[in-house]
């Protein structure tokens, strides 16, 4: 008896263990899964947290973000004559920036400031005859009125134009046209390395070195020219200023007497005066329109021809010409023709292309035949030579 209830407690036991382990391991088993739950709670109270320490510092974060969002929309909204104008005010002794809205004042158009050779291509008057060159006048010189005027007052250089001047300045001082001048190497080209046929050491007449200066644009003749002027070169270049401003050239300037440098500047109206003056020396109407001429400046010979090849056209009646050429100026003529019986003056100056100054004549030619003059401004015209 006492054995079977030894034996009854024993197996109980046994039956009773496994089931105590499961309830002990069941708590473990809760903790874990209610682990997780724990974190989230943690990292929400830390964002709780975060989100109090913000209030608690006036939220600089938050305001800033939703201040630029209400830039934004009140840019995208403004009128196209409004603008945002940022201003600081003082509430309540705080300072606080706020954005108001005004109106963008009326700004009035100004023109692009401009060189005067941008000036000239910036065509401001109307071209009926669609000329090519960026300035231009006609006048006629019976009448002394304006026919036609593009950009007429803006002072462009000049290029070889400028030999016109000093062929009047050589005839100017009564110099011996006979007396033999040497080109030397004060004569050589140091602004544009340009080439010239007379060599250094060439000996020719002052009357050929005009010549040739003149009717081919010899510039080596030019400088020995202004060279061999009493007083020397800058006794020559002001004599050009002086005369200019006797002539009434007032946006005139001459720095030496070749036309390579482009700080020899004139108006178109200004060249009217000069060719006006010009046409009154004969030798300057004789050897400008020359269609070829021979000299020997050493044991060599050398032929020379007209720059300006209209001097060979039989339906040109030319009195006086002069054509000119370097990167700044563009190609330029002015020229003094016989046309329906009247002289007339054409100024031609930028012209871009090598033909488009003898085609701008041509033009401006055909319209003279089929228009008359109307009434323009007078230009002054006078000087002879000698």
């Amino acid at each position: 008896m006492a054995k079977s209830a030894l034996l009854g407690i024993f197996l109980s036991l046994l039956i009773l263990a496994p089931l105590q382990a499961a309830e002990t391991a069941q708590p473990a088993a809760t903790s874990t899964k209610e682990a997780p739950h724990t974190v989230v709670r943690k990292k929400t109270v830390h964002k709780k947290k975060a989100a109090h320490r913000a209030v608690r510092r006036h939220a600089p974060v938050a305001k800033a973000k939703t201040h630029r969002r209400v830039r934004h929309v009140r840019t995208a909204s403004l009128h196209p004559h409004e603008r945002l104008v940022r201003k600081v005010e003082l509430v309540h002794g705080r300072r606080r920036v706020v954005y108001v809205r005004e109106a963008v004042p009326a700004v009035p158009a100004v023109p692009p400031v401009m060189s005067p050779h941008e000036m000239a291509r910036w065509n401001m008057s109307h071209n009926s005859l669609a000329l090519a060159s960026s300035s231009a006048l006609v006048i006629d010189e019976s009448s002394s009125k304006v026919l036609y005027a593009k950009n007429a007052d803006v002072a462009l250089p000049m290029a070889s134009i400028t030999k016109l001047m000093t062929g009047m300045v050589v005839l100017d001082a009564h110099q011996d046209m006979n007396q033999i001048i040497e080109v030397t190497d004060a004569d050589v080209d140091r602004i544009r390395y340009s080439s010239s046929r007379l060599r250094v050491g060439s000996r020719l007449t002052r009357a050929k070195m005009l010549h040739i200066a003149l009717m081919s644009s010899e510039n080596r003749a030019a400088s020995a020219l202004g060279r061999n002027y009493p007083g020397g070169l800058p006794a020559f270049v002001a004599a050009m200023n002086a005369k200019a401003r006797e002539l009434g050239m007032t946006s005139t300037h001459y720095v030496e007497p070749t036309g390579l440098s482009s700080d020899n500047v004139a108006s178109a109206r200004d060249l009217a005066k000069l060719l006006a003056a010009a046409s009154h020396y004969p030798t300057l109407c004789r050897y400008t329109t020359d269609q070829r001429y021979v000299v020997r400046p050493g044991h060599y010979q050398l032929l020379y021809q007209n720059s300006n090849r209209l001097v060979d056209n039989p339906d040109w009646d030319i009195g006086i010409q002069k054509t000119g050429f370097i990167n700044e100026a563009g190609h330029c003529l002015v020229m003094q023709a016989n046309i329906d019986g009247r002289p007339v003056l054409m100024i031609f100056l930028d012209s871009q292309g090598k033909y488009s100054r003898l085609a701008d004549a041509n033009r401006v030619r055909h319209w003279l035949e089929r228009n008359p003059p109307p009434q323009s401004v007078a230009v002054n015209t006078r000087d002879r030579e000698g």
